[in-house]
């Protein structure tokens, strides 16, 4: 019987969840957000459902993420939403439970790997595995890990940005920075807070980001209308917004990002160096999808730039390939936990 799920693998992101099953891809993308009534602490909803409600909830409904910066933050709230997403997955008349591989942050620390391991076999899972982040998003965006040159990967999620340099199957220097989407919105809505005296939602933020954000100011602005509540009369008030005042908003978070890209070009051995100033760096996560970001960091950094194909996919399509090949990398890339 083909029907049977036996391997899964979960890209558990701070702001999205990607789920993938060998010979079938990504089943299922939703952000990580749960929605827990504060009365008797139970979960009402997880993702898109959840997400819907944000900024839109009585005193009594909490809406929140339970991983911050590509971590577990609440432990029973992160099970629930792992084992919501296997039982979406897993067809209900399945006597077996599943091999789980679970994408973990590269600077997580053992404690927080435990976690990770123990949240997602409580939630149902037969056996779970954790591989790092930026191997996984490399494999996804079809670098060729194994091979003895260096390759850089700059993975741009939604809590943290993952910089790894990878040759033979391992990562050779890597930075964690919580710096990435996230602050990213959090920068425009300050932004628009200074400038217009504004309050804007998470969402609204998030919103300008996606639909006119741009890494580099541009000649042909885009705008943007959002409504926001004035800080002075406390009434709804409408404005315009410009790209290039987003391109403002955010520089100094991405200066962040530059940074810690130099600093590990800086730490890299010289073989390697002279192989990623060759054939470039590639970008992944949803971070990567930014306009112009490519543009930014390889003016900034004098090494060719690529955005990897489907970048928000990157991690979740490299988890395939490691189920795929799971006794391969089972000695290599990770930490198994019955």
């Amino acid at each position: 019987m083909g029907i049977f799920i036996t391997k899964i693998g979960i890209d558990l992101g701070t702001a999205n969840s990607l789920v993938f099953v060998p010979r079938k891809g990504i089943v299922l993308q939703e952000p990580s957000v749960v929605a827990v009534s504060l009365d008797d602490n139970k979960i009402l909803a997880v993702g898109e459902e959840a997400k819907e409600m944000t900024g839109r909830t009585p005193d009594t409904i909490r809406v929140y993420r339970p991983m911050r910066d590509g971590v577990i933050a609440d432990f029973r709230v992160t099970q629930a939403m792992i084992r919501h997403f296997l039982t979406r997955v897993i067809p209900r008349f399945q006597p077996m439970k599943p091999e789980v591989l679970i994408s973990v942050p590269a600077g997580i620390t053992s404690t927080e790997k435990r976690a990770v391991i123990e949240a997602t076999v409580n939630a149902g899972a037969r056996s779970a595995y954790v591989a790092k982040e930026p191997i996984l998003a490399a494999i996804g965006a079809g670098i060729p890990i194994n091979s003895s040159s260096g390759h850089m990967i700059v993975d741009i999620g939604g809590g943290t940005s993952e910089v790894a340099v990878i040759s033979l199957g391992g990562i050779v220097v890597s930075s964690s920075l919580r710096v990435a989407g996230d602050r990213l919105d959090r920068a425009i809505s300050d932004f628009i807070k200074k400038k217009y005296n504004l309050a804007i939602g998470e969402k609204t933020a998030e919103d300008i980001k996606i639909k006119i954000g741009t890494a580099v100011p541009e000649k042909e602005e885009l705008t943007f209308e959002i409504r926001g509540r004035d800080l002075l009369q406390g009434l709804p008030r409408t404005i315009k917004i410009s790209s290039n005042e987003v391109a403002q908003a955010i520089a100094e978070p991405l200066e962040d990002i530059l940074q810690v890209i130099k600093t590990l070009l800086r730490d890299t051995p010289p073989e390697l160096s002279a192989d990623i100033m060759d054939k470039g760096m590639v970008l992944s996560g949803g971070g990567a999808l930014l306009r112009n970001i490519d543009q930014l960091i390889s003016e900034s950094i004098g090494v060719p730039c690529f955005v990897a194909d489907n970048p928000m996919l990157c991690v979740a399509k490299g988890t395939g390939a490691v189920l795929d090949n799971l006794d391969v990398y089972k000695r290599s890339i990770m930490q198994k936990r019955k």
